[in-house]
């Protein structure tokens, strides 16, 4: 992302980047994405990031408890309870900020572990089907230099 994340939100559109930044951030963590894959309920599992992110932002912007309840429709327990990391959504955008903070930019990685693999190989792949197509060339090359000998042989013996 280059556009700068506020860290402290001083209005909607700073909350809506830092919001927005802290989702993103968290989504694309490899550890975060194994959880995805592995939660049993992924929808409400999301759903709780997605409300631990935007309470953060709205507690970053001085908003209190009750206003940022109201304004996520969820319970003012449910909201201190991310803001004090007792719910596991809570701890992970909390990470994610820290992140934010240390860096001052919002890091994706362009591919999971797995995709690495897979790109390696595929590298791996490509340069021994390069080798193959040099060695295919120099074939060629060899055999069309024949060729000429042998046209040139011919020509001789018909002249």
């Amino acid at each position: 992302m280059s556009e700068e994340i506020p860290l402290k939100p001083m209005g909607k559109e700073d909350i809506s980047k830092l919001e927005a930044a802290l989702i993103f951030g968290t989504f694309m963590r490899e550890d975060v994405l194994e959880k995805i894959r592995t939660a049993e309920d992924r929808l409400t599992w999301l759903d709780s990031l997605v409300v631990a992110a935007g309470a953060l932002a709205r507690e970053r912007a001085g908003y209190n408890v009750s206003k940022i309840a109201e304004e996520l429709a969820r319970t003012e327990s449910s909201i201190r309870n991310h803001l004090s990391g007792k719910s596991e959504a809570g701890k992970i955008i909390k990470e994610t900020f820290e992140m934010l903070k240390k860096s001052g930019k919002l890091e994706i990685p362009l591919s999971t572990k797995a995709e690495s693999g897979k790109i390696k190989e595929y590298e791996e792949k490509l340069n021994e089907l390069n080798m193959q197509i040099e060695d295919i060339k120099k074939t060629i090359s060899k055999t069309s230099s024949e060729l000429k000998k042998i046209i040139e042989e011919l020509e001789k013996i018909q002249k």
